[in-house]
């Protein structure tokens, strides 16, 4: 990287021949050196700390979460930010109200009728073709 004629810093740049001013250069590249290894020492430090990790893996798994609920709700043409707002009125109605158990159970009927729906259209695929 190195030519004859001109001298090239860290980071690509081209320093100055004369002596004096190279000095300065090299001194505030030095320093920016530093400040960028404090700075990783820091964010390192910061990152093991527990109640970081654990936010850090509840953030992680909320992501993958909503992405893979996206992702099933991609053929509605909607997603979990438009549904949310509606979901969650729903569940303080029925924490309100103490309607968990009959909520559980609507849920599993509509699971078992959607469940029955599915495996009835896919008898009928296989008839027709």
């Amino acid at each position: 990287m190195h030519k004859h004629d001109k001298t090239t810093g860290l980071a690509g740049h081209k320093h100055s021949l004369d002596p004096a001013t190279r000095k300065e250069e090299l001194l505030r590249e030095g320093e920016f050196f530093r400040a960028g290894v404090a700075h990783a020492k820091a964010s390192i430090q910061h990152g093991i700390k527990p109640e970081v990790m654990l936010r850090s893996a509840v953030d992680h798994t909320t992501w993958a979460l909503r992405t893979r609920a996206d992702a099933l709700l991609k053929p509605t043409g909607t997603n979990v930010s438009v549904l949310l707002p509606y979901a969650l009125s729903a569940w303080n109605f029925v924490r309100q109200r103490r309607l968990g158990k009959q909520a559980a159970g609507a849920a599993v009927a509509v699971g078992a009728l959607g469940w029955y729906m599915n495996r009835k259209r896919a008898r009928q695929a296989v008839k027709e073709a």
